[in-house]
């Protein structure tokens, strides 16, 4: 796909696909059905849905709402988690709490990102597993019901960890504790995932790094429910208003989410965008950015757009805490290295750091998305301030979290040139 151009315009969000996750699981391990409002989905989303279908629930999603029949638990099922490490990492826990003797099965990079720590937790608390290729993650058979008691999980890994045992334990039929070691990085993650709980009626009580989950709880869902919009969307529209020539309006987000990427108006800020909150939208108005030193331990998803601004700014930005980005759906921080090269920016990787060095892009070459999502996106913002033409190679990828990322970008004024 070659794409370039100059936005201008009002876009209105897709919904959240972490909340969705977090919500779906929840409805499908509830004592009732309930509908969940979810305006548009995505494969991730879907993933979820399907491999709760292939758990035991019943749910269809037909005209922007998903209606959910708990899980009647179906052992020896496999679950396709497609490219969706949430999926995988979540219901992972969730299989063995509810005993399904469940294989896991999916595409893409997914099969190498890293499971180990989560596996040897499980295993120490009755879980079993069997490779079938010994070189990769997946496929893998779990079997054995989980044993609750005291778990110790690395925080700096993978939050999605402790989401799946969050969401397993109120299931087992003892107490459990969890305690995370190492600090915890992308914090905001779990405090969606204890507000998810708590709108279940789960409780869990937190005391610092320490989690307590009582056993024998029921989830218990109100019978409606809406997903919120996508911030995680919102900070390529958001990034686009403050590089670009005119203001963009993001709407259907709200400021007071849980949701991390919330955080993008405050990075933005720090580099000195201009940017309101308005009863109409968010609004991102030409600005002129300045590097500056952002840490992103809890926004790493944001780095690979953070980037685009970081390529339009005078001076040099330094992204700091991003090593686990060399373990999303693909290596986040090379793949980024050589968008900007692409467009004749400098930037430089380190062990846990990120520098990119402000200039005037200019289309030079083709980028490879790298089958990923956010950099595929990342890439087409990019080409609204390059000169010349961007081709992006891969673009589909898109499909993962905001399918119809295209469409908007040619509703704001972006030209798509196939």
């Amino acid at each position: 796909m070659r794409v370039n151009g100059t936005l201008d315009g009002a876009v209105q969000l897709p919904p959240s696909k972490s909340q969705a996750h977090r919500l779906l699981i929840c409805a499908a391990l509830g004592a009732s059905p309930c509908a969940l409002a979810c305006s548009s989905v995505n494969d991730d989303i879907l993933a979820t849905m399907h491999s709760l279908n292939a758990l035991g629930a019943d749910i269809k999603y037909n005209n922007g709402i998903f209606t959910i029949n708990p899980v009647k638990v179906q052992k020896g099922s496999t679950l396709n988690c497609g490219e969706s490490g949430s999926t995988l990492r979540f219901l992972m826990s969730v299989a063995a709490a509810l005993g399904a003797d469940a294989t896991f099965v999916g595409g893409g990079k997914l099969p190498t990102r890293p499971m180990s720590d989560l596996c040897n937790v499980l295993a120490a608390h009755g879980i079993s597993f069997r490779k079938h290729t010994p070189e990769l993650e997946l496929p893998v058979t779990c079997t054995g019901a989980l044993q609750g008691g005291k778990f110790s999980l690395p925080g700096n890994i993978s939050s999605q960890y402790l989401t799946g045992l969050l969401f397993a334990l109120p299931l087992l039929s003892c107490d459990s504790e969890i305690e995370i070691t190492g600090g915890l990085t992308s914090a905001s993650y779990i405090e969606m995932t204890l507000d998810a709980l708590r709108v279940a009626g789960i409780v869990v009580d937190r005391r610092g790094d320490n989690y307590y989950v009582k056993g024998n709880q029921t989830y218990s869902l109100p019978s409606n429910l809406v997903v919120e919009g996508d911030w995680s969307s919102a900070a390529f529209w958001v990034v686009a208003g403050v590089v670009g020539k005119h203001p963009v309006v993001v709407r259907g987000v709200s400021p007071q989410s849980l949701q991390g990427d919330r955080r993008i108006i405050d990075h933005l800020r720090l580099m000195g965008a201009f940017i309101d909150i308005t009863p109409e939208g968010i609004v991102a108005m030409p600005s002129q950015l300045f590097g500056t030193e952002l840490d992103c331990t809890d926004t790493p998803d944001l780095v690979p757009i953070l980037s685009v601004a970081a390529a339009a700014a005078h001076g040099t930005t330094l992204f700091t805490n991003v090593g686990r980005l060399r373990f999303k759906e693909c290596d986040r921080l090379a793949a980024m290295k050589d968008v900007l090269a692409a467009a004749g920016i400098s930037s430089v990787v380190g062990d846990d750091t990120f520098t990119v060095i402000g200039g005037n892009p200019v289309a030079q070459s083709p980028i490879d998305s790298c089958g990923d999502h956010r950099i595929a996106m990342s890439a087409a913002i990019l080409s609204t301030i390059s000169e010349g033409v961007t081709t992006i190679i891969g673009a589909e990828s898109v499909a993962k979290s905001y399918p119809s990322f295209f469409e908007d970008f040619a509703a704001l004024g972006g030209n798509i040139i196939e």
